[in-house]
């Protein structure tokens, strides 16, 4: 249930629309997006966004899918059904097209054995059952052309119909050329006369004083009289012949159409079930290339009410911020069973409307099986009903006022809301005088929450702001605002109520001090103290979000590091395994060796009978062997002994730390130097990286139990070299001509590089193209948490075919 009935005009979705209406490439997927409607039914929601997902694969890997021709058949399909009707020479060459296409797609979706599955399961769907005629095709190529033209040979008869008349055709037209050369020699007719064509047959142009020396037909004559237009007599029967061809000609094309058409006509209704594939495929293409343009994504489905939206962007908004070259603020938001209402205040113009009517586009389009601009790890659930309150409603008609038309809402929201509502209500209790609005609305709100509906409103009353401390379910949300620069900053934090920032913005505007100042005892001392918190509860939160963003930012850092650690010392350890198992294998090697050596010369030396000679030579051979075998021994053994070298263990030490110190953090092994010491905290460096941490969490170690460079030379080589990578590593990627997949893979191993050296800006050179590249990268950079923002280039420097990324 949505309501009111124009809902979409209201959230703005009819726009949404429009934007599919134009991406599609016939009047079949135009049909098939007039039709798309919020669903409740959680499978089949699933579903199209599966499907809309793997099309929006398909472009982005750039695959073949059968995109031409796309015809609508329905007219000619409805034209046929009463008998002694046919299709037309060019709509057969539609419909050869078209069902080409029908038959392409479902090639294209289906397993290639029995064995497989269908490489695009979602999409494969609606294929099944599909009864195909594949016989149709090679039927209408046998009948038309690629010009939409008969065949001469469709049938024997119309073959021997247009051999006649070709042959008479051309005698005609030697007879004729004939006589005008004879009555250009008599002086008839003007050496640079041609030959004319009148009521489709061909005349001599003759003048009026002559027409009577050439037997034959006047068909017409000039404007003054002068010149006639003569038909020889001799041409004339041959023409009638030919005539008379020409209507036998289209007669047996008539018979040939009507029995190609008697033959399709029961086969129309699962032809046209195939046309339905063919437009609900034109729709979905439809709906992946506006998810291509938004940079959306499917979010996880849930199946009961409620959502947990990240980085969640308005779609209009977006689009229109794009084209101007400027981002949007995108929004977290979350209603769950514990924070089932968001009450969000703030600023006039600071972005409240437009964060409930984000909740209510996106909502409809997720259930309409639309992609979204939000993180694909987000999650959204399914309201049985969606109902909204918005902008001015006042009706001339029915006599009501904007305040009566939103009582009336709100009175229709009160009757049908339940536990799977979902209502979105701006500029709650407005419209009439405050204390009444604010009180009506504070009831309507607790009966809302009493029925266990989901909803967002927008409000500037404080009584609204303060029922999160009085009602569970029910929380606050503000946008913030720049003190300092005196802007709304668009960005949405639930937790706390915001601040009107009424008296703020109006000192920044220029009202006189006297107005402000006499506004300010009107308010009340209570009323401006509350306001008052407000902001510094804002300040307050803003400063420990940014704390705990640089604690973040630290511990990340130090996980990767310690995660790099291990991985080493893991590889190092199983290196080792390797040469032991090595050793012993080729140690194995020379023993068995040695055996059959030994053997080997015990043999000859009994088969000579131990002839002196061949004695001597034999001991030669085995003392060679022996010695060359020590000393491969010699070397396993040296290398085993230096794999086997104890490895120094690093020992604390308790003295107060200093400057030059070598320390750790408490339960981590990787070891830096102390380069700076401010109060309680230290700055402490590990090649290339410098960390600040607090003193009483660092341990000191005794610099005469670490290990020698000499000593660490082997680990040296075999460790993540920092410093190296950094002096490699180039600001500026080009992926240019490479296939999505490869691009992206090879992009993620540089941003993974980029973030752990601490690289503020990097260029990623993509092309133009058709943009499907370029969209890839920019998808792959919203799920990068790393990444603060990122735009086109310089158009003197690329423009849209290189995207410049600013790290946090």
């Amino acid at each position: 249930m949505i309501y009111p009935a124009d809902l979409e005009v209201k959230i703005g979705f009819d726009r949404i629309r429009a934007l599919l209406t134009e991406r599609c490439m016939s009047s079949l997927g135009r049909r098939q997006v007039e039709n798309i409607r919020m669903l409740t039914d959680k499978d089949r929601i699933e579903l199209l966004l599966n499907q809309t997902e793997e099309f929006r694969q398909i472009l982005m890997r750039g695959l073949p899918f059968p995109q031409s021709n796309y015809y609508d058949p329905e007219e000619a399909f409805r034209r046929i059904r009463p008998l002694d009707t046919f299709l037309e020479p060019e709509e057969l060459l539609d419909l050869k097209l078209s069902y080409e296409t029908i038959l392409r797609i479902i090639a294209f979706l289906s397993p290639r054995t029995e064995e497989e599955e269908a490489p695009f399961p979602a999409l494969a769907v609606l294929i099944q059952d599909l009864e195909t005629e594949p016989g149709v095709v090679k039927a209408i190529d046998r009948i038309v052309d690629e010009r939409a033209e008969v065949r001469n040979n469709a049938s024997e008869k119309l073959a021997d119909i247009r051999r006649k008349k070709i042959r008479l055709e051309g005698e005609a037209n030697r007879k004729i050329a004939h006589l005008l050369q004879q009555a250009k020699q008599q002086g008839l007719v003007a050496q640079d006369v041609e030959l004319a064509l009148r009521n489709g047959r061909q005349v001599i142009p003759i003048g009026a004083a002559h027409k009577r020396k050439i037997r034959g037909i006047v068909h017409d004559q000039s404007a003054t009289g002068q010149t006639v237009y003569m038909e020889p007599e001799e041409v004339f029967e041959i023409n009638n012949e030919i005539v008379d061809l020409e209507l036998e000609e289209g007669q047996e094309i008539i018979r040939i159409l009507k029995a190609f058409t008697d033959g399709v006509r029961p086969m129309i209704p699962g032809m046209q079930a195939c046309y339905r594939m063919l437009g609900i495929m034109d729709a979905i293409r439809a709906k992946a290339k506006v998810a291509l343009d938004l940079q959306a994504q499917k979010p996880r489905l849930k199946g009961k009410p409620g959502m947990r939206w990240i980085r969640a962007m308005h779609p209009l908004l977006y689009l229109s911020h794009k084209a101007q070259g400027k981002q949007v603020e995108p929004l977290d938001i979350s209603l769950d069973d514990e924070t089932r209402i968001l009450v969000i205040s703030g600023p006039n113009a600071g972005g409240k409307s437009v964060c409930l009517k984000t909740c209510g586009l996106l909502q409809y389009m997720i259930q309409c099986g639309l992609l979204v601009p939000m993180v694909d790890y987000s999650e959204a659930g399914i309201f049985e009903a969606l109902f909204i309150d918005i902008g001015d409603q006042q009706s001339l008609e029915n006599d009501l006022s904007t305040y009566s038309s939103h009582l009336l809402n709100m009175k229709f929201f009160m009757d049908h809301s339940r536990e799977n509502t979902l209502f979105l209500i701006d500029e709650f209790g407005a419209g009439t005088e405050p204390r009444i609005g604010g009180a009506l609305a504070e009831a309507i709100l607790e009966k809302l929450n009493q029925k266990k509906a989901f909803g967002v409103v927008t409000t500037h009353y404080a009584n609204l702001k303060l029922m999160a401390g009085k009602h569970s379910g029910i929380g606050n949300g503000s946008m913030l605002f720049d003190t300092q620069n005196m802007r709304p900053l668009f960005r949405l934090k639930t937790g706390n109520p915001g601040s009107s920032f009424a008296f703020e913005i109006a000192k920044n505007i220029g009202l006189p001090k006297d107005i402000l100042a006499k506004a300010g005892e009107y308010a009340g001392v209570e009323e401006l103290d509350f306001d008052r918190q407000l902001q510094d509860l804002d300040l307050k939160k803003a400063e420990v979000e940014d704390k705990e963003k640089q604690l973040r930012s630290a511990d990340h850092f130090l996980s990767e590091m310690i995660d790099k650690y291990e991985k080493l010392s893991g590889e190092l350890e199983m290196r080792k395994s390797e040469i032991l198992i090595q050793a012993r294998q080729e140690a194995k090697k020379v023993l068995a060796d040695a055996n059959r050596m030994i053997e080997n010369t015990i043999r000859k030396i009994k088969e000579a009978q131990a002839s002196k000679e061949t004695t001597r030579l034999a001991r030669q051979e085995l003392g060679a062997f022996i010695r060359q075998e020590e000393e491969k021994l010699r070397e396993q053994k040296t290398g085993e002994r230096r794999e086997k070298k104890p490895r120094m263990v690093p020992e604390r030490d308790n003295t107060p730390i200093g400057i030059g110190d070598a320390v750790r953090i408490e339960g981590q092994q990787s070891i830096g130097e102390v380069i700076e010491i401010t109060g309680k905290e230290a700055t402490v460096s590990y090649g290339s990286i410098k960390l600040r941490a607090k003193l009483n969490i660092l341990e000191k170690i005794r610099k005469s139990s670490l290990e020698k460079p000499e000593e660490r030379r082997v680990k040296v080589k075999m460790s993540f070299d920092i410093n190296e990578k950094a002096a490699e590593f180039n600001p500026q990627i080009d992926i240019k001509g490479l296939r999505v997949e490869e691009a992206l893979r090879k992009l993620r191993y540089y941003l993974d590089d980029a973030v752990l050296l601490g690289v503020k800006q990097v260029k990623i050179l993509h092309g133009k193209g058709d943009g499907i590249l370029r969209e890839a990268v920019r998808g792959l950079l919203q799920g990068v948490p790393e990444v603060n923002r990122y735009r086109d280039e310089h158009p003197d420097r690329g423009g849209a075919g290189a995207t410049i990324v600013d790290f946090r």
